[in-house]
Formats: structure tokens, C-alpha cells, sequence
């Protein structure tokens, strides 16, 4: 019976599977951004078993929610997942489930990874404290929905065409998660001005580039003194904790261009 309430509860798709199912210490020790792989693991059983009937293998089986692209009726943190798991809906066929702290945290962490056993689960935090966080820390550089500075990449629908694991990436080692386009350059003329900034095109003969004052810029490769890709990240993962990192992906994943 036990087992027959909480397929239509997690048939609704509300309850985005995010969590691990191996204990709590583990995970942080991973670092408390993250869930464990074998909490994943643990959670794609849970999700054949309990989930899969309603919701498909897949998890699209319910009308505006996809679990697997992480799409819910609204944004949805981990800790509103939880709350919506074991407290249910009113007005919906979505009741209270009774699962243990094992099961709920594997169930999200096999949603957070993707239905992927092997990938990696990404906590989700609260999407208004990670736009305060974005506001304070990001805003000086990223553009959202025509906001902002040009100097680094528009955001605007950075959820749309980013996964979450992607997205905790880009913040925790940004260099290898940034697309080689947007990697930022630095020119030195013949006339010995330099110049750096963020490439938007380049070609075998050609460059442009926003600069640090915004302003759009062409160079003929052949007619400088100095061309280079920096390696240096424009933010470092210091000057965010854990917690604000999965706050700001809970943010980032809101971002789906204006429409």
C-alpha cells in the first residue's frame, strides 16, 4: 500500500529527484555542493522501483514537468523538493510520501544527475537568494535580459542551454567550463597599445573582441605584435561558499531568455 501511495505522489514529477543515499557526511566530504555518486546509484534504484511507474523512465510522463531536463511546474530548490515530497500538494493528487532520509536523498540526486548513475548531482539552492548572491558577486560583469555590461557572456538564457552540473562547474573552475569563444584575450598592437577583452569572433585572419570598456573592436592577426589567450579565470571559487553556489545555480536554471 506503502509502496502504491508513493508512485502517485512522485507521478505528479514534482518530486524532482535530487539526493544522496549514502549519509550526509559523505557528501560534504565531497564538499557541500555536490552529492555522492553513490547516492546516485542508490537513487536510480529507488526511482525504478517507486517513481518510474507514473513518471516513466525518463521522467516525462507528466504534463509540464521533465525530471530529467530538470523542469518542474516552477523553479524548484532541493529544499522545495523535499517539502513538496513529504508534505505533498493541496488540491492535487500529490500526498505526503513516508520515505526514509536515504530514499529522499537518492531519489534527487538521480534527478540532479540526469537519470545518469555515473554523473554527477548538483545541489540546488534557493533561486532569490541566489539572485541577491548574483547580484552582489556576478552583475559587475554578466548581463541578463538587458541589464548589465557586455564584458563577460550574457546570461539571459544561460538555464536553457546549461545542466546544472555545467552550471556548479562554470562557478567552481571556471576556466574549464568557459567556451573557448569566451575566453578572455589579450592584444598587443604593432603600435604597441594593448588591449584585452572577451572574443566574439575569430578566424584564421581575424579577431573581434569587447573590450573592458564595452566598445566592439577588430583586429587583422597579421598586424599585431602580440595575441594571447589568458588562462586566468576572471573569478576565483573563493569568493563563493558552497552554499551560495548552489544558490546561484537554483538562479542560473530560472534564466530562460525573455519571451
Amino acid at each position: 500500500m506503502r509502496s502504491l501511495v508513493r508512485f502517485s505522489a512522485l507521478s505528479l514529477g514534482v518530486c524532482a529527484c535530487l539526493a544522496a543515499a549514502a549519509p550526509r557526511a559523505s557528501a560534504q566530504a565531497l564538499g557541500d555542493h555536490q552529492y555522492t555518486s553513490a547516492a546516485i546509484e542508490a537513487g536510480s534504484r529507488v526511482y525504478t522501483s517507486e517513481c518510474a511507474l507514473c513518471h516513466g523512465p525518463l521522467g516525462d510522463r507528466v504534463d509540464g514537468v521533465n525530471l530529467r531536463r530538470q523542469q518542474f511546474r516552477g523553479p524548484r530548490s532541493d529544499e522545495d523538493l523535499r517539502t513538496i515530497i513529504t508534505t505533498g500538494v493541496g488540491g492535487s493528487r500529490m500526498p505526503a510520501f513516508d520515505l526514509s532520509a536515504t530514499e529522499l536523498d537518492g531519489i534527487i540526486a538521480y534527478i540532479r544527475a540526469g537519470f545518469d548513475p555515473s554523473g554527477v548531482a548538483v545541489r540546488i539552492g534557493d533561486a532569490d537568494r541566489g539572485h541577491a548572491v548574483f547580484q552582489a558577486e556576478c552583475a559587475s560583469c554578466h548581463r541578463v535580459n538587458g541589464v548589465g555590461p557586455r564584458t563577460a557572456p550574457d546570461l539571459s538564457d544561460i538555464g536553457a542551454i546549461r545542466t546544472p552540473a555545467t552550471l556548479q562547474r562554470t562557478l567552481l573552475d571556471p576556466y574549464t567550463a568557459l567556451l573557448p569563444i569566451n575566453k578572455q584575450v589579450r592584444i598587443v598592437t604593432q603600435e604597441g597599445e594593448q588591449v584585452s577583452g572577451r572574443r566574439l569572433n575569430e578566424d584564421t585572419y581575424s579577431v573581434q573582441i569587447i573590450d573592458s570598456q564595452e566598445r566592439l573592436r577588430s583586429f587583422v592577426k597579421s598586424e599585431l605584435a602580440d595575441y594571447e589567450i589568458l588562462r586566468t579565470p576572471t573569478h576565483t571559487p573563493a569568493m563563493i561558499s558552497g552554499d551560495q553556489v548552489a544558490d546561484i545555480v537554483g538562479y542560473l536554471l530560472t534564466l530562460r531568455g525573455q519571451l
